[in-house]
């Protein structure tokens, strides 16, 4: 989905809570990254594996000057023989390391995926889950969006949304050092002895 395309569905959207919980999840996604240099993984189900949002990804990368957002698709099938790409398989969430981020996009989390999840998240990773919201996923995540089935919008929808959002670059926040720098620049001048009168 293009650009044009997003902002047409965020205008039909207003009103509704989606265009700014996707733009929040997709600040954090693009936050997540960008603090530690990249790191993405990318995994679904069995059955719903996300490529979508991976190739939507790698083009926001890419639109936005982002690599750190290109992600390492996560496959529960893959073979040595596929494509570099796409032959990264589970074992790459167990070598997964604080600094790296996971993204779970499924709609329902299994017993074993989740205790892959889980192990991450012990060993320092960030977890970020999108989907229907379920208790166990959402209780791993650092942060969620519920996407429930019967809603408004489907899960591969929200994802255009996230990877649009993802992309965005947001305006930089005031830093609060820059405030005290420039008060105790102020608290300086002011406790500065007079200059010479002559």
């Amino acid at each position: 989905m293009d650009a044009v395309r997003v902002a047409l569905l965020r205008e039909v959207l207003a009103g509704t809570e989606w265009p700014g919980a996707t733009r929040r999840f997709g600040a954090v996604l693009r936050g997540s990254v960008l603090s530690h240099g990249g790191g993405l993984l990318l995994v679904g189900t069995a059955e719903h594996e996300p490529w979508h949002l991976a190739a939507h990804l790698v083009d926001e990368a890419a639109w936005s000057g982002t690599p750190e957002l290109a992600p390492t698709l996560v496959r529960h099938g893959a073979r040595p023989s596929d494509p570099a790409h796409l032959a990264v398989g589970l074992g790459r969430i167990e070598a997964a390391r604080r600094g790296e981020t996971l993204l779970v996009a499924a709609p329902e989390g299994d017993a074993p995926l989740l205790e892959r999840v889980s192990d991450a998240r012990r060993a320092g990773v960030t977890v970020l889950a999108l989907g229907p919201g379920g208790r166990e996923l959402t209780a791993l995540a650092h942060e969620s969006l519920a996407v429930p089935d019967g809603s408004e919008l489907d899960l591969d929808t929200v994802q255009h949304l996230v990877s649009a959002a993802a992309g965005e670059t947001m305006p930089p926040k005031r830093s609060r050092r820059r405030f005290r720098d420039r008060l105790s620049r102020l608290a300086e001048q002011l406790t500065a002895p007079p200059p010479p009168l002559w």
